[in-house]
């Protein structure tokens, strides 16, 4: 009996087939061989989202579109010849190689050049709702509340199971134990995300105005994330929301670098959730620190004017002493007051017996008797009469001749 040519005999078991064990490098190197071989260079359309520079000069983001999406790293070299700056929501077209990284095992354009073919959907959203709102006064500084240091309350918008809530509340406690916190959990991402927090901060809205809790700033704060992630906060709604606020309103949302219209709309935006709390409210150890100063002002304050107050008394109290003393103290007072008269008539006295005694002087040496005492004489006529010119007397006339020690008569020739 003849046998038919590769015929197998099913009555044995067939031996099991011996297949290749792939190492995992080797595997990932082989997929990546076939990729260049069917696809490279290859050119991809999308939507830059994530994108981050290394210090190396190396970028790192995501294309996408709404079917799927494609890490993109563009090295160096092909990073310096880009003549545009390149930032989320931008529609791009990238020239590169497909392949694997390995270390990953993830899918991975190498872009060797990029060029710009128009902004993202997004990105024009937001730059469209950015501009109307500017146009409507919105972000207009002059509008912007300045915040209190000492707030009675603070008012916390974000959602419950955030990180950013955790850093909140420990950077609050940290800062300000004492202050209350007024929580409004809500969304912080996806469709009804914008909604939701619209209504949790009009629940803060309420309190503030029915007073039942003070509350003098409020807290709106996510975590990072890209532009789809944060595209909650560029809600117009949201936006005329934040801007009929009754008290300031903090943003803390996403990462320095991300931007949101409510960052544009609040009083104060801070650069990440964290920061947020600590701009709400100066530190209770400052504020401490600022009170015992105030106290020490205070007291010592308070001191100088009891001082200036008790000196004062002390002059009141030196006035009003005893009738019998105050009387002692005028009749000291009288009797010195007697003795300084006494002493200025007595003075005056001698003054004047001084003048009266040197005008009795001068005019004892005016006298007549002070001359003839020097051996001068004067003569009068038989009238009595001073004779001053000789040719006045007659011959014969008898003349009384005056002299120091008498008078004697003679007769004119």
């Amino acid at each position: 009996m003849s046998s038919l040519p590769f015929s197998h005999d099913l009555s044995e078991p067939a031996a099991p087939l011996q297949r290749q064990a792939w190492s995992v490098g080797a595997l990932c190197l082989a997929i990546s061989d076939s990729l260049q071989a069917r696809f490279n260079p290859v050119v991809v359309r999308g939507e830059v989202s994530g994108f981050t520079q290394a210090a190396s000069g190396h970028c790192y983001f995501t294309l996408k579109d709404a079917q799927g999406q494609l890490r993109v790293a563009m090295f160096k070299r092909a990073a310096l010849a880009l003549n545009f700056n390149v930032q989320d929501g931008q529609q791009v077209e990238v020239t590169g190689r497909l392949g694997v990284y390995e270390q990953r095992g993830e899918l991975q354009l190498v872009a060797e050049a990029m060029r710009r073919v128009g902004q993202g959907t997004l990105m024009e959203a937001f730059m469209r709702l950015k501009s109307k709102l500017s146009d409507a006064g919105l972000f207009d500084t002059d509008r912007k509340r300045v915040l209190t240091q000492h707030p009675r309350g603070i008012g916390v918008v974000t959602s419950s199971g955030a990180a950013a809530w955790s850093d909140v509340m420990t950077a609050l406690q940290r800062r300000v134990p004492n202050i209350p916190v007024v929580f409004a959990p809500t969304l912080v991402q996806g469709v009804d995300a914008p909604r939701q927090i619209t209504q949790a901060l009009q629940s803060l809205y309420a309190l503030v105005d029915e007073g039942q809790v003070a509350i003098d700033v409020i807290l709106l704060v996510r975590g990072g994330g890209s532009l789809e992630d944060l595209w909650a906060f560029n809600d117009e709604q949201l936006a005329y929301t934040i801007a009929q606020s009754p008290v300031p309103v903090i943003s803390g949302i996403g990462h320095e670098t991300d931007f949101s219209i409510s960052d544009f709309v609040a009083d104060v935006r801070a650069p990440t959730p964290t920061a947020a709390a600590e701009l709400c409210a100066a530190p209770v150890l400052q504020a401490l620190s600022d009170l015992a100063l105030q106290a020490s002002a205070l007291q010592s304050a308070s001191q100088r004017g009891l001082e200036r107050r008790g000196q004062f008394l002390d002059i009141l109290t030196r006035r009003l002493m005893e009738p019998r003393d105050q009387l002692r103290v005028q009749q000291n007072k009288l009797s010195a007051y007697s003795g300084h008269i006494q002493q200025g008539l007595r003075t005056r006295l001698m003054a004047q017996q001084h003048e009266l005694s040197t005008y009795r002087t001068r005019l004892g040496l005016l006298h007549p008797q002070q001359v003839l005492d020097r051996g001068f004489a004067w003569v009068s006529d038989e009238a009595g009469r001073v004779v001053k010119d000789p040719q006045a007397i007659s011959a014969g006339e008898t003349l009384s001749l005056h002299l120091a020690k008498g008078v004697r008569l003679v007769n004119a020739q």
